[in-house]
């Protein structure tokens, strides 16, 4: 059914001024005063096209049985995708700063928040779905971001030493770059296969490493697969930040009497953060996203809800386990912009 059926006259009205809107603003010449009146006019599309939705769900649902609900098909992932697409290129193309481009991602999960809080969406299939598995959603939501913290945690405390020392020997620093790499050539499902035999044989012969998890299935391959996937883009940031401290700055505090530790802790390591904390922000991103496939080997988390609906060919109840994991990313993209900025290391 067309938007145009469901959705109310008013909220149709609304899209189409601000879709001219916006045209407008595109034939103007491009400054940051348009490009934040632009960035302030998708928002307000996103939250009408979200609105329209609803309200449409909720016209389709009138005068019909209690358990009826609408799906939102692919149109709508399309339609409420390219204000979302706009904004990232045109924060792009404007250079917001790391705040503004933190702000717009709060002000589009606040949107989405006050219509959920609102009701707006509870004829829609996606909150059915989350009002009957509420208590297990939290659980499981708990439970990928402890597998994601635990991940990231562990990659910082392995990969930092180890860019260290791969930047002091050059030699060790190229194999083992080649090593990681030939982990991220591996299918994360396959990788979380071969851990599995591994730790099973483990936990029988070690009573102690049973009694404190380790096994074949569960958290703990898919924590270490998830710090092997991880290493890549610290270990190589954290080189190639080093690398990038001039000489001169080197040999300036070697010659006030630093020693080489001291040179590390307080001259490179501190130049070399942003750098550091670019390939940290890429670790963190991508362990929320593959943190979803360790549902596959009992590790839990919103994948589960991925899989069980792609077992049930319920795509409401995948969409439950997808949108909060994109979200999740974006959020913690969203913190890292703002550390991995010139002016908040500064």
């Amino acid at each position: 059914m067309r938007l145009a059926d469901v959705a109310s006259p008013g909220a149709l009205t609304l899209l189409i001024a601000t879709g001219v809107a916006l045209l407008s603003c595109s034939l103007l010449v491009q400054s940051r005063p348009v490009a934040t009146v632009t960035a302030i006019l998708l928002l307000i599309a996103f939250a009408e096209i979200l609105w329209a939705a609803g309200s449409g769900a909720a016209s389709l649902a009138a005068g019909k049985s209690p358990g009826a609900r609408t799906s939102l098909s692919l149109g709508f992932w399309l339609l409420a995708s390219a204000p979302v697409l706009c904004l990232v290129d045109l924060a792009q193309q404007a250079a917001f700063r790391p705040a503004a481009r933190t702000v717009v991602v709060l002000a589009g999960v606040a949107i989405v928040v006050g219509l959920i809080a609102g009701g707006a969406f509870d004829n829609v299939s996606v909150m059915r779905e989350y009002r009957a598995h509420a208590d297990t959603f939290r659980a499981e939501l708990t439970r990928h971001a402890v597998l994601v913290v635990t991940a990231v945690a562990i990659v910082l405390l392995l990969g930092l030493p180890l860019g260290i020392l791969g930047f002091r020997r050059r030699r060790f620093g190229e194999r083992l770059l080649s090593a990681l790499g030939i982990v991220q050539t591996v299918p994360s499902i396959a990788l979380f296969g071969l851990l599995i035999g591994p730790l099973t044989s483990l936990g029988q012969a070690l009573p102690w490493a049973g009694a404190i998890g380790i096994a074949g299935i569960g958290a703990t391959p898919a924590v270490i697969a998830l710090v092997l996937y991880g290493l890549l883009p610290l270990v190589r940031n954290t080189i190639a930040g080093l690398e990038a401290v001039s000489p001169a700055v080197i040999d300036a505090a070697r010659g006030n009497g630093m020693r080489d530790r001291q040179i590390l802790v307080m001259v490179t390591l501190p130049l070399a953060l942003p750098v550091i904390l670019s390939g940290l922000r890429i670790v963190s991103v991508q362990t929320v996203g593959l943190a979803v496939v360790a549902a596959l080997i009992g590790a839990g988390g919103l994948g589960t809800f991925v899989f069980q609906g792609l077992g049930q060919n319920a795509i409401d109840l995948v969409m439950l386990g997808v949108l909060p994991t994109v979200t999740f990313a974006l959020a913690v993209d969203a913190v890292f912009a703002l550390f991995t900025s010139k002016g908040a290391l500064s």
